[in-house]
């Protein structure tokens, strides 16, 4: 058992050092930790943009050290890798590829928080729209998650229908561009997560929803497991149902990651 999405102290929302969650997920009976907090935002001039968020960019390289030294310390009693969450910017996206290609990372998530300039979590930002206004954002959510897909930045895309996570109807609009997305993922071959963090929010329920998910594996999607963790006490959250689920769906394999190289495991 594995958990590929984490978080911790350093980006200013979640709880537990790197330490704690090492030591919780041995106690928890996970063979892999993956350790994958929020990169800083490399495209902005301060040295920590929006310090609620994600760490200073200062701050980075100190994150990558100190993995590298519990993966070392632990290695006798569980696999750490070291990874990190990305925002995906198509407009630093060659910035961010220099910054992250600068350190030995397993892998990167690439995920959108954020569009037209207003995170995707701010229930405000949905407020009195249309049916027809929220269907044009999620169309245009889906077109960025696919441009994100065909980036080459990400080994990960993470919880792909997040545009759900404060606007629950989302999930009921139904558009093309939503098996769209789906395919430019399979034709770019990148892995998605089952990302069971949905019920924290205000959608309930896992990333990407049993439709979506279904969908994705009759594209031929690849997937892995993330419970996003902002908590150790969430560490590996739902891992079993999310197994027998993929099963149910015709999945035969889950994918980690070691040195930006894909492995396959058995479900």
């Amino acid at each position: 058992m594995f958990d590929l999405h984490t978080h911790h102290e350093r980006c200013g929302h979640a709880q537990g050092t790197l330490r704690e969650y090492v030591l919780r997920a041995i106690d928890a009976g996970l063979d892999t930790l993956g350790l994958s907090d929020h990169t800083p935002f490399f495209g902005e001039p301060e040295d920590r943009h929006r310090p609620w968020v994600a760490m200073a960019k200062s701050e980075f390289p100190r994150y990558v050290a100190e993995a590298r030294r519990l993966r070392e310390e632990f290695a006798d009693r569980i696999r750490v890798l070291i990874g990190v969450e990305s925002d995906y910017f198509p407009e630093h996206a060659a910035l961010y590829r220099d910054a992250l290609s600068g350190h030995e990372l397993d892998y990167v998530i690439g995920s959108v928080h954020v569009m037209d300039g207003v995170d995707l979590f701010r229930p405000e930002r949905w407020a009195g729209l249309t049916e027809e206004d929220l269907l044009r954002s999620k169309e245009r959510y889906c077109d960025l998650v696919a441009r994100s897909a065909r980036s080459g930045l990400f080994d990960i895309l993470g919880h792909i229908d997040v545009v759900k996570a404060a606007c629950p109807v989302m999930s009921e609009l139904a558009t093309p561009s939503t098996e769209r997305m789906l395919r430019t993922i399979a034709e770019c071959d990148v892995v998605i997560e089952v990302n069971t963090s949905g019920r924290t929010k205000a959608c309930g329920g896992w990333y990407p929803d049993l439709a979506v998910l279904e969908m994705a594996a009759h594209h031929g999607v690849k997937v892995t497991y993330g419970s996003d963790a902002h908590t150790p006490e969430r560490l590996g959250e739902d891992a079993e149902e999310v197994r027998r689920t993929l099963r149910d769906l015709g999945y035969r394999r889950w994918y980690v990651f070691e040195r930006r190289r894909r492995i396959a495991l058995p479900l």
